[in-house]
């Protein structure tokens, strides 16, 4: 089957890009494994017209509105190949499909590696969360903990400190991410620093109620966030060429454009963050321009011929 574009991917910035082309009235095939990211959380926040929404809502929502343009074909299956041919680009998914597409948008998002403390899990998504943009105001006054094996753990001690003055910073044993300086500032602003590695998290339905450390000490919290690393959940590097960042993101321009033609990333595959819904949207949007673009050119020059 031959298609246009091929959208790898079918999250907020992979049904913005297919709403988009759809509307363009071309020929697309949207990719999708229905493994969202977000779909532990129980509400995304920070989308207009949607705060609060459930992920799986806004993904029926999205589907609902993205297959109402005929051009547009979803397909549901991961995509285990990718490489270039003489008409664009074929296509190989897990369910041994087979397609051709002149273009080919990748948003098929990152994973989370998270730092090995046991009962992590249970509260990720209820109490524990990544983001203050999109948790901050559920949980603002509560006494709070950051977990971070990351240098950046100073800012999210800072940002998440307009929603919450009770807050312990955990660094799970990375004590050289913060400087003695920067412990100072937080000491001042009422914020403790641990650095003893965490055990294990507990609490009840997915509430968090204690942070338990090695050495037997335990600090009572009712919620937090935690910094993952954050990977690529598909990699079409090697086959297709284009440029990653140190991130691990794919390298786009301001227009969602990597650095091989006819190749182009949008929302966390381009690691557009903060990682929110609106944010990949729109650089769903921006990206399906390209390709409308570039395809315009494209086809004048052929019909001209």
């Amino acid at each position: 089957m031959q298609y246009d574009c091929a959208i790898v991917g079918g999250g907020p910035a992979g049904l913005n890009a297919a709403l988009v082309l759809g509307r363009a009235r071309l020929r697309i095939a949207l990719l999708d494994n229905n493994q969202p990211r977000n779909g532990v959380t129980h509400a995304s926040h920070g989308f207009i017209t949607r705060d609060g929404i459930e992920p799986t809502a806004f993904r029926q929502i999205g589907y609902e509105e993205v297959l109402r343009y005929p051009s547009v074909e979803h397909l549901q299956a991961e995509v285990i190949s990718i490489h270039r041919t003489d008409q664009g680009f074929a296509l190989h998914t897990s369910s041994d499909e087979r397609l051709q597409a002149r273009k080919i948008l990748i948003a098929v998002g990152l994973k989370e590696v998270f730092p090995q403390i046991g009962g992590l899990r249970d509260f990720y998504g209820r109490s524990l969360f990544n983001c203050p943009f999109c948790d901050g105001w559920e949980l603002r006054d509560q006494p709070l903990v950051v977990i971070s094996e990351q240098p950046s753990v100073f800012h999210g001690a800072k940002v998440l400190y307009r929603w919450s003055r009770d807050i312990v910073v955990c660094t799970h044993g990375h004590a050289e991410n913060l400087t003695a300086e920067q412990r100072q500032q937080l000491a001042d602003k009422g914020i403790r620093v641990i650095d003893t590695p965490i055990a294990s998290l507990t609490g009840q339905n997915g509430l968090l109620e204690r942070v338990h450390f090695i050495d037997g000490t335990h600090v009572e919290r009712s919620g937090g966030f935690v910094a993952p690393t954050f990977m690529p959940h598909a990699r079409f590097e090697d086959a297709l060429g284009y440029r990653v960042q140190e991130n691990g993101g794919i390298h786009t321009d301001a227009m969602g454009k990597t650095t091989v033609p006819g190749v182009y990333a949008a929302g966390d595959s381009a690691y557009v963050m903060p990682s929110q819904l609106i944010l990949a949207a729109a650089s769903g949007s921006k990206a399906a321009m390209s390709v409308v673009a570039d395809l315009t050119e494209e086809d004048w020059i052929r019909h001209q011929d």
